[in-house]
C-alpha cells in the first residue's frame, strides 16, 4: 500500500502552510509533502518555523485529517564553498529537530552541489552526510534523495551508487518521474531505473508529474537562448502533459510491489491546481491501489 502525499507548492501563494493541509483534505488526500516555502524551509535558508508554526501545523493535521508525510528542504551541503556547506549543514540540523517535533520520518532531497565542479561538490556531499549521520540516526529519520537536473549528479545510475556507497539503512532513493529524461539522458527506460533501485533495497518514494523529453528532435524540444548556455530547463506537468512513460511505470512499481510514498509534485499550473492534482489522485489511487 502506498501512501500519496499532495505537494502543495501551487497553493503557497494563496494561503499558509497549515492551510494547504486544509486544501489536500478537500482534494481527497490524506498527507501532504511540504515543499520549500517562506514561512517553514525556503530554498538554503535558515529554517524559520518556530514552535508556534509548529503547534499550527500540528493543529491543522488534527483538524484536517491530513498528515505531514514528508519533508522535502532543498539546502546548498554539497557546496564547493566551505563557509556555506557548513551553513547548509546547520540548516539541515534544524531542520531535523522541526521533522521531530512533527513526527515526520522521511525527508526527501537533493545532492545540490555545483555541475561545473563535480568532484568537488561529490566530496563535500560525503563530508556533510558524515557529519549528519549521528543527527539522522538521533531521531530515527529516514533521507531519500533525489538526482536533479543541474546537479553535480544528474544520471540515475550514478545517484543511485552514491546513495549505496554510504552503506546506511536510512539512505534511501526517490525515483523522480518529471526527471525521467534527465535521469537517463533521454533514453527514458524508467522501468529499468525503477527497478535497480528496488533491487538495491533503496526505492523508498517517487514523484508524480509529467515532462518532455530534451534529447529528441535535436535537442529542440525545449528552445535555450543563446543555444549551450549553462542552464537546464525541465518541467513538472500534469500526468499526460508530456513523455513520460506511464504505462511502464506504473506496471514496474506493481511488479517491484512499491509499497513507498508517492508525491503528486505538479508545478505552474496553478490556474487549474485542483482539477490537476484531484486526477492524479485519482490515477495514482486506480492503478496502485491506494
Amino acid at each position: 500500500m502506498v501512501d500519496i502525499a499532495l505537494d502543495p507548492n501551487m497553493y503557497y501563494l494563496t494561503m499558509s502552510t497549515a492551510d494547504t493541509l486544509h486544501k489536500a483534505a478537500e482534494l481527497g488526500f490524506k498527507y501532504v509533502e511540504l515543499s520549500p516555502n517562506n514561512e517553514f524551509h525556503l530554498w538554503h535558508h535558515y529554517p524559520k518555523a518556530d514552535r508556534a508554526f509548529i503547534a499550527e501545523l500540528k493543529q491543522a493535521e488534527k483538524a484536517s485529517g491530513v498528515k505531514v508525510r514528508t519533508l522535502n528542504p532543498v539546502f546548498n551541503w554539497s557546496s564547493p564553498d566551505e563557509v556555506e556547506r557548513q551553513a547548509q549543514v546547520r540548516n539541515w540540523r534544524r531542520l531535523l529537530e522541526l521533522a521531530d517535533a512533527l513526527d515526520v520520518r522521511d525527508i526527501v532531497s537533493e545532492f545540490s552541489g555545483d555541475r561545473n565542479r563535480a568532484s568537488r561538490s561529490e566530496q563535500q556531499w560525503y563530508k556533510s552526510i558524515e557529519e549528519l549521520i549521528p543527527h539522522f540516526e538521533k531521531y530515527g529519520i529516514r533521507l531519500n534523495m533525489e538526482a536533479h537536473p543541474y546537479d553535480f549528479v544528474e544520471l540515475h545510475d550514478r545517484a543511485l551508487e552514491l546513495v549505496r556507497s554510504v552503506d546506511k539503512d536510512w539512505l534511501g532513493y526517490e525515483y523522480c518521474c518529471p526527471h525521467t529524461f534527465h535521469l537517463s539522458d533521454g533514453v527514458g527506460d524508467a522501468d529499468r531505473m525503477i527497478r535497480t533501485a528496488a533491487a538495491a533495497g533503496k526505492l523508498r518514494e517517487v514523484h508524480v508529474s509529467d515532462g518532455f523529453n530534451h534529447r529528441i528532435n535535436d535537442g529542440n524540444r525545449y528552445i535555450i537562448n543563446p543555444p549551450g548556455a549553462d542552464v537546464t530547463v525541465h518541467q513538472h506537468n500534469a500526468i499526460g502533459n508530456g513523455e513520460v512513460p506511464w504505462e511502464q511505470v506504473f506496471a514496474t512499481l506493481r511488479e517491484v510491489k512499491f509499497d513507498g510514498i508517492m508525491s503528486v509534485c505538479i508545478f505552474g499550473w496553478h490556474e487549474w491546481a485542483d482539477e490537476y492534482n484531484k486526477a492524479a489522485l485519482e490515477r495514482l489511487t486506480q492503478e496502485l491501489g491506494a
